[in-house]
């Protein structure tokens, strides 16, 4: 039986044409990583068009990302998480037409595989897009199949007679997508339409259909056996098939899991599945890597109305329901990606919500990913190019590899200090990100410990503890702009050791005082 995949978008941000997932697998029998090794580390997302441009064509490229390694290193990253990179008609390249190919404008195989070596080199994974929800339909197997339904091709993708109801919004659906008239397209000269999810240009994938799968799994392989790389964000995961087939969706990423772990058993796979816990936890046996939207959400409320008492009741919510399904899953947080208006634009420039935001991303649980220039506060908001605007390294003059493919509207220089004066400042958001990082990959508390909400009957402050072993870490976040002072309880008096504070906290016996936007971290 055919895919008849007709999700609701409840969940799926406005104008949407790219996403993407990849999760990690650590075997139970795997020794017990260290505070700062993979997949517990920092990662980091790249738009390789606004990365680095190292021949002057205005287009970020593979050699000028690989250029750019020693400063993610010294940041303290441990993965790479590269949006894709496959020869593609548009700018994300999230409909592709080659799905062993390298895009031209970033380079060729080779600097790819350049680049995977001298990422290994500084101990940095490197995880790749693989988008197998849909194709381009500029895709050899779409071309195929749209102009010949005999075309063995046919069946890989998703097609209804133009009169029948659902593709005209009319009669009973698979789903309670009331727009899915949007998602069915016209080929000239055809009585079919076929079904495309996200837009016209992206036709959905048939999964029901076992040739399409075997090609999706040889794909993969490829790219790890062949090539070398570390894994796979899977995007738009939750979409393989509709919305009324969630256990399908389930049951093809545990099998997709198990095709891939034939040829690499430790191979990482981070899944995009946007929706709160109860949704996401089923995914996590197949894609036990998947980024954190919810608590995403919750920080982003939290910045704005100043109350941040119940971040940590969240996250243990969100924490034990995936535990309930797969005990070794990995949670990949964020505080913004690709698709969402950066952070610093959501908390309208303020620099200390930024730095706040950044201090509850590395003390929070989970395996954080930092989107390409949130580091140094860019800004952007929707559409898509102005929140993939091109990375600022330094001033005009002097920036060797700024690219220059769309003009920038929010990162300019008139509204972010370039990543080289950040550098030379010893209170900037660059060096309060490195600081956070380097505190985290030091401390296994901070990295892989349990998390304990505290109240401390405040409702601007954020506490809780996180333990591992013998190591015992308490932390405060005051997210409002008032100044507070909290008495520690009883039983947490012993944690009178600064470790790091930031914005003048800091503590007085029992008392701590918390200037706003300041942060405090305290062991015993």
């Amino acid at each position: 039986m055919k895919k008849l995949n007709l999700h609701h978008l409840l969940l799926i941000p406005a104008l949407y044409l790219a996403t993407g997932c990849s999760s990690t697998n650590q075997p139970e029998s795997q020794p017990v990583a260290t505070a700062n090794e993979w997949p517990n580390g920092v990662s980091y997302e790249i738009f390789v068009q606004s990365f680095c441009d190292s021949d002057n064509d205005g287009i970020g490229d593979i050699k000028g990302m690989t250029s750019k390694l020693d400063y993610l290193a010294e940041l303290g990253i441990e993965g790479i998480w590269l949006m894709p990179m496959s020869p593609s008609p548009t700018y994300h390249k999230y409909d592709v037409t080659d799905y062993t190919g390298i895009h031209p404008d970033y380079g060729t195989m080779e600097d790819f595989k350049t680049f995977l070596e001298e990422a290994h080199k500084r101990n940095i994974k490197v995880v790749i897009d693989f988008v197998v929800n849909h194709s381009s339909n500029q895709h050899p197997w779409f071309v195929e199949a749209a102009k010949d339904e005999k075309s063995p091709y046919r069946d890989y993708y998703v097609w209804a007679h133009k009169d029948d109801p659902q593709t005209k919004g009319e009669g009973k659906t698979t789903g309670d997508d009331s727009h899915n008239v949007h998602q069915w397209h016209e080929v000239k000269g055809s009585d079919y339409k076929y079904f495309g999810y996200f837009w016209g240009g992206m036709p959905d994938l048939n999964f029901d259909n076992p040739k399409v799968r075997e090609e999706v799994y040889k794909i993969g392989r490829y790219w790890l056996e062949e090539v070398g790389v570390d894994g796979f964000r899977l995007d738009a995961a939750r979409h393989i098939f509709p919305d009324d087939r969630p256990a399908d969706n389930h049951a093809f990423w545990e099998e997709f899991r198990a095709e891939m772990q034939k040829v690499k058993p430790d191979v990482y796979l981070v899944g995009e599945v946007w929706a709160e816990a109860d949704v996401v936890a089923p995914y996590t046996k197949g894609l036990p890597a998947l980024f954190n939207f919810e608590m995403s959400w919750k920080i982003l409320d939290a910045l704005k109305t100043g109350n941040g008492d119940s971040l940590a009741i969240h996250h243990d919510r969100i924490i034990n329901t995936y535990q309930q399904v797969n005990p070794n899953f990995v949670d990949a947080t964020i505080l913004s990606n690709h698709d969402q208006n950066r952070i610093m634009s959501e908390v309208n420039g303020d620099l200390n919500k930024a730095k706040v935001a950044a201090a509850l991303l590395f003390t929070l649980p989970g395996a954080p990913y930092v989107y390409y220039g949130e580091e140094i506060g860019m800004q952007g908001k929707k559409p898509d190019e102005q929140i993939r605007e091109p990375f600022l390294w330094d001033t005009k003059a002097n920036d060797d590899c700024r690219a220059t493919w769309v003009t920038p509207e929010y990162s300019t220089e008139q509204n972010v200090r370039p990543m080289a004066q950040q550098a030379q400042d010893p209170n900037s958001l660059l060096n309060h990100y490195k600081a956070y990082i380097q505190l985290r990959n030091s401390s296994n508390a901070l990295t892989r410990g349990e998390l304990e909400p505290v109240d401390m009957q405040n409702r601007a402050v954020s506490a809780f503890l996180r333990t591992m072993a013998d190591e015992s870490v308490l932390v405060l976040h005051n997210l409002s702009g008032n100044t507070t002072s909290v008495t520690l309880p009883a039983n947490l008096q012993e944690h009178s050791k600064l470790v790091h504070q930031h914005n003048a906290a800091k503590l007085n016996g029992s008392t701590v005082q918390l200037p706003a936007y300041s942060s405090i971290i305290l062991t015993k």
